[in-house]
């Protein structure tokens, strides 16, 4: 990437271009790695998928130990608020992942969303980060 500033993206494998949401999503990479234990391996960034005729992207997705998604993450620059449009865009992710925990962050603010019961579609927030083994429980 020539002329423009770029940031090493361990998930990718690769330089990517710098931005204010990319230094978020590396920030969270990290938190996911050392406060919640979630190996490296273990997670994508930048997931595509399609729901429906439409083609989405997810931030991050954590990957459980039979690698079936269990957390989406969904990374906003510091200035942008996480209401309530950008939790609908993590839930319209999991109608395709059907993951058990979404994950919305700016950098500076972060709530975590826990599925309350396999059979039961709705989430409640949670105020601690969840550790890698309890993602998959």
């Amino acid at each position: 990437m020539t002329g423009q500033r770029t940031i090493w993206d361990p998930l990718r494998k690769k330089d990517v271009a710098h931005t204010p949401e990319e230094d978020v999503r590396q920030w969270f990479i990290i938190q996911l790695q050392r406060i919640m234990g979630v190996p490296g391996h273990m997670m994508m960034s930048e997931v595509g998928f399609s729901l429906g005729r439409k083609k989405l992207r997810a931030d991050i997705v954590v990957y459980g130990r039979d690698a079936s998604p269990v957390a989406v993450v969904e990374c906003k620059r510091p200035d942008v608020a996480l209401d309530r449009d950008v939790l609908d865009q993590a839930v319209r992710y999991n109608m395709v992942l059907n993951v058990r925990y979404i994950f919305i962050t700016n950098g500076k603010n972060t709530f975590v969303c826990r599925r309350k019961a396999v059979e039961d579609p709705g989430y409640e927030f949670v105020g601690t980060l969840p550790s890698y083994d309890e993602m998959q429980k």
